[in-house]
C-alpha cells in the first residue's frame, strides 16, 4: 500500500513545479521573461490601489504578503527597479523605509503578468466545478494554516 503522506507531498511538489513552469512559459510567450517575480508586481499594484497616493511600504509589508524574507523582497525590488518597473523613494520622516511605486512600464507589465497568471489558472482548474474550486480553496487555506501553526 502506498504511503499517502509521501504521495501527497510528491504530488504537491509536482503541481507546484508544473504551475511554475506553466507561468514561466506564459511570461516568456508574452515577452515578460525579464520580470522575474510577477506576483510581486501584482501585489504592488493591489497594495498601491489601496493607498491614496498609489504607493506602498516596501520590504516589511511585501515580505509578509508574499511569505518570503525581507532580503528576498529587497533583491527582487532592486532588479525590478533596475529594469524600470518600479521607482523607490525614502519614506518621509524615516529614511530606513522605502516607498515603492509602479512606473508606467510596471503598470503595463502587471496587466500582462496578471493575464498570464489567469490563463494558467484557468487551464489548471479546467473541468473543476465552482463547488470543487471552493472546496479546494478551503483545503489550501487549512493546509497553509496547519503549517503556520507549527512555525517556531
Amino acid at each position: 500500500m502506498a504511503n499517502l503522506g509521501i504521495d501527497l507531498g510528491v504530488l504537491d511538489h509536482k503541481l507546484h513545479q508544473a504551475h511554475r513552469n506553466a507561468v514561466q512559459a506564459e511570461l516568456n510567450a508574452a515577452g515578460l521573461q525579464e520580470v522575474g517575480h510577477p506576483l510581486l508586481l501584482c501585489i504592488l499594484r493591489s497594495a498601491g490601489d489601496r493607498c491614496p497616493d498609489g504607493q506602498v511600504q516596501a520590504q516589511r509589508e511585501l515580505s509578509t504578503l508574499l511569505d518570503i524574507s525581507p532580503a528576498a523582497v529587497a533583491t527582487s525590488l532592486k532588479s525590478l527597479e533596475k529594469k524600470g518597473y518600479i521607482h523607490r523613494e525614502p519614506e518621509p520622516g524615516d529614511a530606513r523605509r522605502n516607498r515603492v511605486k509602479l512606473t508606467d512600464k510596471g503598470q503595463k507589465a502587471v496587466d500582462d503578468c496578471f493575464a498570464c497568471l489567469q490563463r494558467v489558472n484557468r487551464r489548471m482548474y479546467a473541468g473543476f466545478t465552482t463547488q470543487e474550486q471552493t472546496q479546494l480553496h478551503g483545503f489550501y487555506l487549512r493546509a497553509l494554516e496547519n503549517l503556520r501553526l507549527d512555525q517556531p
